[in-house]
């Protein structure tokens, strides 16, 4: 894997993958819950913090040319700090991808598989992701490059198609539930970028290293308007979200576009979109999931892996014993995972080991 190089813009489709399989599922419908008619205003104030936030990792990154945050784990604390921050990641992404798999596949058996069991669906997007780790990493992130432009142009069109429908007046009160709830509980809702942990593992795989801020800096810009694009198209549509459970909630505003009488009924071609969209994330976090087991144990290849890591996936996916288990790790555990390890853990060891190695040079001056 370390040595499939990828260009800028497969890198930053590649950041944006996690949150467009997050807009999907229930992420704009908690961000709703939370914000209420603030939403606007709450994710601008958190958009700019994770831009703020990318751009500091990225500068203090560069101290480790080349390296990602298991090679700087390594460097800070050792080989033992090194294996234990990999198995964090690890099952970071099998984790939070498996369970974003069941509440996605359990939406799509309520829509049109009602009498399919669950396993079956899981199974179906489990043999897709295997399929696809079994070819080159760049083939992945080619159609990674095709599929995640289309889920971004879907959401465009979605706003713009429903225009008609929108309530404008909803946006007040504008501050929400108050000012405290909007910038201070609000800052919850910095967990909807978790596209953000895929630049700890970039520069690796990059072939213009130097380009990692302009890399940082535009998917997670382009992130925070394709989160306000979806939020305000419910905002603006649907009231009663705020108040609802609603499955894949986007997908119900697809069902109100209409242009005259042939084109109606636009919904099954989102879906669709969306269903590659996820086999993308699949397939691209259990990549970085293998890569990152491959770096623990000095393994020649990752393809033993392949299989083990569906299965994996698979296993994870179904512990829940049912829809409101995994909604509620979704909504409530998630969130808190990406702010521990994306927003503390990573940013932590990139602090302390730009600190020890500013330690070392003073040494280092002084000696000489």
């Amino acid at each position: 894997m370390t040595k499939s190089k990828i260009g800028t813009i497969e890198a930053i489709m590649l950041v944006l993958t996690i949150i467009v399989t997050q807009t999907i599922s229930s992420l704009p419908r908690e961000i709703l819950v939370s914000s209420k008619s603030a939403t606007i205003i709450n994710l601008i104030f958190v958009s700019t913090l994770a831009i703020l936030f990318s751009y500091l990792m990225v500068k203090l990154m560069k101290n480790f040319a080349g390296s990602d945050i298991i090679d700087i784990s390594e460097y800070l604390g050792g080989k033992v700090f090194k294996n234990i921050v990999g198995i964090i990641f690890i099952l970071y992404f099998l984790v939070s991808s498996s369970i974003l798999l069941r509440n996605f596949c359990e939406s799509l058996k309520i829509i049109y598989y009602p009498m399919t069991n669950i396993v079956f669906i899981i199974v179906l997007f489990i043999i897709a992701v295997c399929t696809a780790n079994r070819l080159d990493f760049n083939a992945s992130l080619k159609t990674n490059l095709l599929i995640v432009p289309l889920v971004l142009v879907s959401i465009v069109f979605l706003f713009f198609a429903n225009m008609n429908k929108f309530v404008p007046q909803r946006i007040f009160p504008i501050f929400g539930d108050g000012l405290y709830n909007t910038f201070i509980l609000g800052l919850g809702n910095l967990s909807a970028f978790g596209g953000i942990t895929f630049l700890y593992f970039l520069p690796p795989y990059l072939k213009e290293p130097e380009k990692m801020k302009k890399i940082a800096l535009i998917s997670i810009g382009i992130s925070a308007i394709y989160l306000i694009l979806c939020v305000s198209t419910l905002l603006f549509m649907f009231s009663f979200f705020i108040n609802t459970n609603e499955i894949i909630p986007l997908y119900n505003a697809t069902r109100y576009i209409e242009f005259g009488s042939f084109f109606q009924r636009l919904e099954s071609i989102f879906l669709l979109i969306w269903i590659l969209a996820f086999a993308c994330y699949l397939s691209v976090t259990s990549k970085f999931a293998m890569g990152i087991f491959k770096k623990l144990t000095n393994i020649e290849t990752k393809k033993p892996l392949i299989d083990i890591f569906g299965i994996l996936i698979l296993g994870i996916s179904l512990i829940p014993k049912n829809y409101a288990i995994s909604d509620k790790f979704e909504t409530e555990i998630y969130p808190f995972l990406v702010l521990g390890i994306t927003f503390f853990l990573g940013i932590s060891i990139l602090l302390l080991a730009n600190l020890l190695k500013k330690k070392q040079k003073n040494i280092t001056s002084k000696s000489e």
